[in-house]
Protein backbone atom coordinates (compact mmCIF):
# COMPACT_ATOMS: atom_id res chain seq x y z
CA UNK A 1 0.00 0.00 0.00
CA UNK A 2 1.21 3.11 -0.83
CA UNK A 3 1.88 6.24 1.45
CA UNK A 4 -0.72 9.02 0.99
CA UNK A 5 -0.29 12.66 1.73
CA UNK A 6 -2.97 14.91 0.64
CA UNK A 7 -2.87 18.73 1.36
CA UNK A 8 -5.87 20.49 0.46
CA UNK A 9 -6.21 24.25 -0.03
CA UNK A 10 -9.06 26.46 -0.35
CA UNK A 11 -8.98 29.66 -2.45
CA UNK A 12 -12.79 30.08 -1.74
CA UNK A 13 -15.08 28.60 0.58
CA UNK A 14 -16.68 25.10 -0.72
CA UNK A 15 -18.30 23.32 2.46
CA UNK A 16 -18.95 19.82 0.67
CA UNK A 17 -15.87 19.57 -0.61
CA UNK A 18 -14.11 18.74 3.04
CA UNK A 19 -10.96 17.91 3.41
CA UNK A 20 -11.82 14.37 4.36
CA UNK A 21 -14.17 13.64 1.66
CA UNK A 22 -11.25 14.68 -1.11
CA UNK A 23 -8.85 12.71 0.73
CA UNK A 24 -10.65 9.79 0.06
CA UNK A 25 -11.64 10.59 -3.40
CA UNK A 26 -7.88 11.09 -3.98
CA UNK A 27 -7.17 7.46 -2.35
CA UNK A 28 -9.33 5.65 -4.59
CA UNK A 29 -7.93 6.68 -7.71
CA UNK A 30 -4.43 5.92 -5.86
CA UNK A 31 -5.81 2.34 -5.36
CA UNK A 32 -6.84 2.08 -8.88
CA UNK A 33 -3.59 3.39 -10.01
CA UNK A 34 -1.91 0.77 -8.04
CA UNK A 35 -4.08 -2.16 -9.50
CA UNK A 36 -3.78 -1.06 -12.82
CA UNK A 37 0.18 -0.68 -12.54
CA UNK A 38 1.04 1.53 -15.18
CA UNK A 39 3.71 3.40 -12.63
CA UNK A 40 5.26 2.07 -9.56
CA UNK A 41 4.97 4.33 -6.57
CA UNK A 42 5.98 3.92 -3.00
CA UNK A 43 4.63 7.27 -2.22
CA UNK A 44 2.23 9.91 -3.08
CA UNK A 45 1.83 13.60 -2.19
CA UNK A 46 -1.18 15.27 -3.88
CA UNK A 47 -2.23 18.95 -2.95
CA UNK A 48 -5.42 19.70 -4.22
CA UNK A 49 -6.25 23.88 -4.18
CA UNK A 50 -10.02 24.75 -5.05
CA UNK A 51 -10.19 28.58 -6.82
CA UNK A 52 -12.41 30.53 -7.78
CA UNK A 53 -12.99 31.88 -11.73
CA UNK A 54 -10.61 34.53 -11.33
CA UNK A 55 -7.69 32.56 -10.23
CA UNK A 56 -8.64 29.21 -12.52
CA UNK A 57 -8.48 31.73 -15.32
CA UNK A 58 -4.87 33.31 -14.27
CA UNK A 59 -4.13 29.88 -13.93
CA UNK A 60 -5.19 28.36 -17.09
CA UNK A 61 -3.66 31.42 -18.81
CA UNK A 62 -0.67 31.28 -17.38
CA UNK A 63 0.07 27.66 -17.56
CA UNK A 64 -1.82 26.81 -21.25
CA UNK A 65 -2.53 29.88 -22.53
CA UNK A 66 -6.15 29.59 -22.42
CA UNK A 67 -8.20 32.78 -21.43
CA UNK A 68 -10.84 30.80 -19.58
CA UNK A 69 -11.17 28.80 -16.35
CA UNK A 70 -11.04 25.14 -17.11
CA UNK A 71 -13.04 23.04 -14.56
CA UNK A 72 -9.74 20.88 -13.56
CA UNK A 73 -5.47 21.49 -14.31
CA UNK A 74 -3.16 18.94 -12.82
CA UNK A 75 0.79 19.10 -12.75
CA UNK A 76 2.39 16.30 -13.13
CA UNK A 77 5.82 16.21 -11.21
CA UNK A 78 6.86 12.45 -12.57
CA UNK A 79 7.87 9.75 -10.17
CA UNK A 80 10.98 10.80 -8.66
CA UNK A 81 14.15 9.39 -7.80
CA UNK A 82 12.42 8.00 -4.32
CA UNK A 83 9.68 6.30 -6.07
CA UNK A 84 7.31 8.84 -4.39
CA UNK A 85 4.53 11.03 -7.34
CA UNK A 86 3.66 14.67 -6.57
CA UNK A 87 1.15 16.24 -8.17
CA UNK A 88 -1.29 19.42 -7.80
CA UNK A 89 -4.39 19.55 -9.02
CA UNK A 90 -6.50 22.30 -8.97
CA UNK A 91 -10.26 22.67 -9.58
CA UNK A 92 -12.39 25.58 -10.01
CA UNK A 93 -15.20 25.53 -7.61
CA UNK A 94 -17.95 27.61 -9.86
CA UNK A 95 -16.70 25.73 -12.99
CA UNK A 96 -17.76 22.46 -11.39
CA UNK A 97 -20.92 24.24 -9.96
CA UNK A 98 -21.75 25.60 -13.69
CA UNK A 99 -20.97 21.66 -15.39
CA UNK A 100 -22.68 19.42 -12.74
CA UNK A 101 -25.96 21.68 -13.48
CA UNK A 102 -25.76 21.89 -17.17
CA UNK A 103 -25.48 17.98 -17.36
CA UNK A 104 -27.61 17.05 -14.91
CA UNK A 105 -25.36 15.43 -12.62
CA UNK A 106 -24.68 15.76 -8.63
CA UNK A 107 -22.84 18.18 -7.53
CA UNK A 108 -20.65 16.34 -5.40
CA UNK A 109 -20.69 13.01 -8.62
CA UNK A 110 -19.09 15.90 -10.42
CA UNK A 111 -16.52 16.05 -7.72
CA UNK A 112 -15.91 13.18 -7.17
CA UNK A 113 -14.96 12.65 -10.92
CA UNK A 114 -12.96 15.73 -11.34
CA UNK A 115 -10.86 14.99 -8.51
CA UNK A 116 -10.24 10.91 -9.85
CA UNK A 117 -9.61 12.40 -12.94
CA UNK A 118 -6.74 15.16 -11.87
CA UNK A 119 -5.45 12.80 -9.29
CA UNK A 120 -5.00 10.12 -12.36
CA UNK A 121 -3.18 13.03 -14.57
CA UNK A 122 -0.80 13.21 -11.11
CA UNK A 123 -0.02 9.85 -11.45
CA UNK A 124 0.87 9.38 -14.93
CA UNK A 125 -2.47 9.00 -17.30
CA UNK A 126 -3.58 11.29 -19.72
CA UNK A 127 -5.67 11.31 -22.78
CA UNK A 128 -3.67 12.17 -25.45
CA UNK A 129 -4.11 9.04 -27.56
CA UNK A 130 -6.79 7.13 -27.63
CA UNK A 131 -5.84 3.71 -26.38
CA UNK A 132 -4.11 6.27 -23.21
CA UNK A 133 -7.53 7.92 -23.35
CA UNK A 134 -9.89 4.34 -22.89
CA UNK A 135 -7.08 3.86 -20.05
CA UNK A 136 -8.00 6.23 -18.37
CA UNK A 137 -11.82 6.41 -19.19
CA UNK A 138 -12.07 2.93 -17.96
CA UNK A 139 -10.17 2.94 -14.53
CA UNK A 140 -12.43 6.02 -13.53
CA UNK A 141 -15.63 4.53 -14.98
CA UNK A 142 -14.28 1.70 -12.79
CA UNK A 143 -13.75 3.39 -9.43
CA UNK A 144 -17.01 6.05 -9.73
CA UNK A 145 -19.62 2.46 -10.48
CA UNK A 146 -17.90 1.28 -6.68
CA UNK A 147 -18.24 5.02 -5.06
CA UNK A 148 -22.36 4.06 -6.77
CA UNK A 149 -21.74 7.41 -8.86
CA UNK A 150 -23.24 6.49 -12.96
CA UNK A 151 -21.15 6.58 -15.81
CA UNK A 152 -19.76 10.36 -16.07
CA UNK A 153 -18.91 9.76 -20.08
CA UNK A 154 -22.26 8.59 -20.87
CA UNK A 155 -24.41 10.96 -22.60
Amino acid sequence: MARLSVSVQYGVQAPLLSRTRLRRWVAKAVDIAREDDLVKFDHVAIVIRLVGLSEGRKINGGYRDKDYATNVLTFEYGLQPDQSIMGDVIICVPVLIKEAKAQGKAFLDHAAHLTLHGTLHALGYDHIKASDAKRMEALEIRTLEKMRIANPYLA
